[in-house]
């Protein structure tokens, strides 16, 4: 696409669009966007839904045999054509040999989870050994806690942001409610500016300065689900550590979203989905990374059969012989099932790398942001017409592929007209309505087509 990272998607959309000879709206440029892009490949590992597979498609609207508009990769990515493969393995495996699967074939169920860890190593910025692929994120966060969070009469505290997602929110109360302390003095939660939607990092900054001798734990998002708020994490973790904390993020939202650098920016711990980017499929193995430095340090509370070294673990004699670092805090034995579907997306992501993913996802964003704002904001709309805020920041250091929009009409009303036309997002109270292109495999015509029916969508809700 020549662009540079560095260059403002706007920028570089208006240099493409003189060079053809058109408008950022023309259809011309997305066609183009599209012939030029060197991940367009991808799309054809994914299975993309047809509108007539849709259960609240009205056939009506729409081509019944066109491919539906995926932008929901936020919440559910889609599934790599390979899963069916690797799940079809396992079972004939299991049928024929029965218990010989656990040390025999392509994937020993054994250490079928070990041996995938590499493939996220690139994704999260890690060595293979500061990461498991274990369990979901919530249960991932309480052991990771009940470690990290080791509380003192005068370091007490647990800071989060306004509007955490709420599994974090409810596991952080539960932890300190397990330590007995009184959640309201506890719960450090910190909330835009009055009439904002998002943080402010001097506002963040400020709080760990102020607050950081009495804060045991900060834990925020990577990235926030309902804004899209990316939060600059090492800054953070700069600053909390040097007032003596532990720091940790959430980052079911950014990882295989942003490019992230764990090791590198000396990140005490984080915890992660792979259902959302990592196309794992509902419910899908989780990740946890606790870094190298508390590998002989920091133990998990809570011991499991396979947090124990695989060369003893099998002579069944009751002593502990712990792994160090984050594998020490594994249960149980790896879901093959579950790691099938994780290692078919985790291919893909390694035939590529996140900052080729990341230059497509600023740009593909970034058309989708001008389109909005061009046909939509509010100081275009004329009278009585509507008009749409993007809620998500538009400096593309703060945030990921995701744009949250709210309305001047009724958001249900969008909504349901969008899913008739067969666009695939969601809605999250009290306002939003979430759109995600995913550079794997969405297209620059994706977007095009989704402003096309946004346009007949808010025409109809409209009107009801």
């Amino acid at each position: 696409m020549n662009s540079t990272s560095d260059e403002l998607p706007a920028r570089t959309l208006e240099r493409i669009a003189s060079q053809l000879g058109c408008s950022l709206t023309d259809e011309k440029l997305a066609l183009y966007l599209d012939e030029q892009d060197e991940l367009k490949h991808f799309q054809e590992c994914f299975h993309i839904p047809k509108m007539k597979d849709l259960p609240l498609i009205d056939l009506s609207l729409v081509n019944k045999d066109e491919k539906s508009i995926y932008l929901l990769g936020n919440s559910l990515g889609l599934q790599p054509r390979k899963v069916k493969t690797y799940l079809e393995e396992e079972m004939e495996k299991w049928a024929k040999m029965g218990g010989y699967g656990h040390e025999i074939g392509k994937r020993p169920w054994i250490t079928a989870d070990e041996r995938i860890a590499h493939l996220m190593e690139n994704i999260v910025g890690a060595h293979k050994d500061e990461i498991a692929l274990m369990n979901g994120l919530t249960v991932n966060l309480h052991l990771l806690l009940l470690s990290f969070f080791k509380p003192t009469p005068t370091r007490f505290k647990i800071l989060l942001e306004d509007k955490a997602f709420p599994s974090d929110h409810y596991a952080i109360e539960s932890q300190l409610q397990l330590r007995g302390l009184d959640v309201e003095n506890s719960m450090l939660i910190l909330k835009p500016r009055q009439g904002e939607d998002t943080l402010r990092m001097e506002d963040i900054l400020e709080v760990i300065e102020k607050e950081g001798d009495s804060i045991a734990v900060i834990f925020f998002s990577g990235l926030h689900f309902y804004t899209g708020q990316l939060f600059d994490m090492p800054a953070i973790t700069k600053a909390g550590q040097a007032k003596g904390c532990f720091v940790g993020f959430d980052l079911a939202h950014a990882v295989g979203n942003v490019e992230l650098r764990l090791h590198d920016w000396g990140v005490d711990f984080a915890c992660w989905c792979s259902y959302k980017y990592l196309n794992s499929g509902a419910g899908g193995l989780a990740g946890a990374f606790i870094h190298e430095k508390h590998a002989h340090t920091m133990k998990p509370a809570l011991i499991g059969w396979f947090g124990h070294k695989l060369e003893s673990r099998f002579h069944m004699d009751n002593n502990l012989d712990l792994i160090p670092g984050v594998n020490g805090y594994r249960l149980s034995n790896p879901p093959i099932l579950l790691v099938c579907a994780l290692e078919a997306s985790l291919e893909i992501f390694n035939r590529t790398t996140m900052e080729t993913l990341r230059k497509k996802s600023i740009l593909l964003t970034g058309y989708m942001e001008y389109l909005i704002k061009h046909y939509y904001s509010k100081d275009n709309a004329a009278p009585n017409k509507p008009f749409v805020r993007i809620m998500t920041p538009s400096d593309i250091a703060h945030r990921g592929c995701q744009l949250t929009l709210t309305f001047s009409i009724s958001m249900k009303s969008v909504f349901q007209e969008l899913e008739k036309r067969g666009v695939i997002c969601d809605k999250r109270e009290p306002s939003g309505i979430r759109v995600a292109p995913v550079p794997l495999y969405n297209s620059f015509h994706d977007v095009y087509r989704f402003l096309n029916v946004l346009t007949s969508a808010v025409s109809s809700a409209k009107l009801k």
